[in-house]
């Protein structure tokens, strides 16, 4: 029954969808992983990774806003809430996510790709970017050549650490999932303003169906091989995040990323950051992905 509700939520959220959507079934040694694609044709690839405790169909405003220049990729994670279905190899360790995505890509015939994670989704793909930087074993791939460019919208567990009234407000969904405890923790954190309502029943209802899933997570990714890869990062923060400390993350993304552009979106939370409710992050986002390597890609924000 969890299993029925969690499926007809996440057809209501991808209804929400604007633009025509592909639906593909990648299968890899750990399972068959969903793609909702979407988007011009010939556009250069994004792929798109979502947060801890959503799944895929949470693009769907940003989706509108990148489409007419980008070919998209939207990911569901594997073993985590989504259409994705384990099989095979498990996904134990940070290292199994970046052989997944790898799968991934190859499944979809991409070379390499532009990356884009929100939250959880950006721990993966900052650290995807890592792997990637460091050279493919088999040298199938150049060292850069897998992750064309990164985008990091308010990413957990990357720079800083979560603030500890996030941790204490999110814990009633861990421990009473449904769709009660997912709005309260939205409500709180966006001041108020939560996500759509589908999204919100869309998590609440992945908290029921997927409360044996185990969040696959490690250290701090190490940015040192980052460095000099000569992939462009962008670091997107959220203003009015409860989620951790935005100065202390923007300081500390500009030490670990001194080539990086860092900046905030004010006004923005941090659920809400894939919802774009103003249309910044879709702006910030497209100038980014556009502009040539080496230039400025996005006007200076306070941090």
């Amino acid at each position: 029954m969890a299993a029925a509700a969690f499926h007809t939520a996440y057809e209501e959220a991808m209804a929400r969808w604007p633009v025509p959507v592909e639906r593909r079934e990648v299968v890899t040694e750990f399972g068959t992983t969903r793609v909702n694609v979407c988007g011009a044709a010939d556009g250069p690839p994004l792929v798109l990774l979502h947060g801890g405790g959503t799944t895929s169909a949470t693009w769907y405003a940003l989706a509108a806003a990148l489409a007419p220049a980008h070919r998209l990729y939207a990911v569901d994670q594997m073993g985590a809430p989504g259409l994705s279905v384990p099989g095979g190899r498990t996904v134990r360790r940070p290292a199994d996510l970046s052989d997944w995505l790898d799968g991934v890509l190859d499944g979809l015939g991409l070379a390499s790709a532009a990356l884009l994670g929100h939250s959880y989704g950006g721990w993966i793909a900052l650290r995807h970017a890592v792997h990637s930087a460091e050279g493919d074993p088999a040298g199938s791939f150049p060292a850069r050549g897998r992750v064309e460019r990164l985008v990091l919208l308010d990413p957990t567990q990357c720079f800083a650490s979560f603030r500890l009234s996030y941790l204490a407000h999110a814990l009633p969904l861990f421990l009473r999932p449904g769709e009660p405890s997912a709005r309260r923790l939205l409500e709180w954190e966006a001041h108020g303003e939560p996500p759509a309502p589908e999204l919100v029943r869309l998590t609440g209802r992945g908290a029921v169906a997927f409360r044996d899933a185990k969040v696959v997570t490690g250290p701090r990714p190490d940015t040192g091989r980052l460095r000099g890869s000569g992939v462009p990062v962008l670091v997107l923060l959220a203003g009015r995040s409860r989620v951790h400390d935005v100065r202390r993350v923007a300081a500390r993304a500009r030490r670990a990323l001194p080539d990086a552009v860092v900046t905030t979106v004010p006004g923005v939370s941090h659920h809400a950051m894939p919802d774009d409710p103003t249309g910044e992050v879709g702006r910030r986002v497209l100038s980014f992905l556009a502009a040539a390597p080496g230039a400025p890609a996005t006007p200076p924000a306070a941090p």
